[in-house]
């Protein structure tokens, strides 16, 4: 029986949602890094391109704050029964919410702008719990099924919220946890779908706030790829390199592949500006001398 985390992986894959680069040529990040995956956790909505939709109707309709949610469940619930991916995510996401977390004690599921939609407000729906939605200007909407409901303060209420991805939480911490505590509510649990295991989860536990990921991206995660089929040894050696010291294991790979850089300033105007950044940063410790002619 397929366990629920290799069905988890494979998603990932099949929407593109995790996208390793090449043993031999890694992903160049806008931070003028370079890395050898992506993770755009949002992409299990079902394809890059739905995804991408979902996004562009958020950006046309949020002035219109109030009647958004409800538009955006309309149509998460229309790709719940046309996509398999999504639905069974969902499906899935909410067995373990039920497993981990007693559904009475929560009274409002909440989420925030945009990626966090893509998952907080189907769920509540499922769950039958109000939901907040959390825009970045701070301000909320709450709404049950497709209703708006009117909200003073949350005083002794617990929160669930559910996010797409965590990094080191800093939306978490500048936004969504102070939104609920100046409500007078208690965001007491977290459930995210890819933890990226870089500090989020304990940032979250010193707030009080007990996080849950559905998978994180470490080691294992990409020990089922390889046992998959679904990335190769040489990808393989280079993620557990990079997991083990993501900065010395891309500096070695500069070092030993020095046609790397210079091919990428010479390549198009966004890997240029990447690499161009990288050196400007030193992100690397390198010596950019040696690349003055070819920036």
């Amino acid at each position: 029986m397929i366990s629920m985390k290799e069905k988890l992986v494979s998603w990932l894959f099949q929407t593109d949602a995790l996208k390793v680069s090449p043993g031999d040529k890694p992903f160049w990040y806008t931070s003028g890094t370079i890395g050898p995956y992506y993770i755009n956790t949002h992409f299990l909505y079902g394809s890059v391109q739905k995804a991408n939709d979902i996004l562009e109707f958020i950006n046309r309709e949020k002035d219109s704050k109030s009647a958004l949610p409800a538009k955006l469940l309309e149509i998460m619930l229309k790709n719940y029964e046309e996509d398999s991916i999504f639905k069974e995510l969902v499906i899935n996401m909410c067995q373990f919410i039920t497993d981990n977390i007693n559904i009475e004690e929560i009274d409002y599921i909440s989420g925030g702008e945009r990626r966090d939609w893509f998952f907080s407000i189907i769920i509540a729906n499922k769950l039958q719990k109000p939901h907040i939605s959390i825009f970045k200007d701070l301000s909320i909407v709450v709404t049950k099924d497709k209703q708006l409901e009117e909200l003073e303060n949350l005083k002794d209420k617990n929160i669930l919220h559910i996010a797409d991805l965590i990094t080191e939480g800093s939306s978490y911490e500048r936004a969504w946890i102070p939104v609920i505590e100046n409500l007078g509510g208690n965001m007491k649990w977290s459930v995210v779908v890819v933890d990226r295991l870089q500090g989020g989860a304990n940032m979250l536990e010193r707030k009080d706030v007990k996080p849950f990921a559905m998978i994180g991206i470490d080691k294992s995660l990409f020990e089922r790829s390889l046992s998959l089929g679904l990335i190769n040894r040489e990808q393989y050696n280079m993620i557990v390199s990079y997991i083990d010291d993501p900065r010395g294991s891309m500096k070695r790979f500069l070092q030993e592949n020095p046609e790397f850089l210079k091919n990428a300033l010479a390549s198009d105007e966004k890997t240029k500006e990447r690499a161009k950044l990288c050196l400007e940063k030193n992100n690397y410790d390198l010596d950019a001398s040696q690349y003055s002619q070819d920036i």
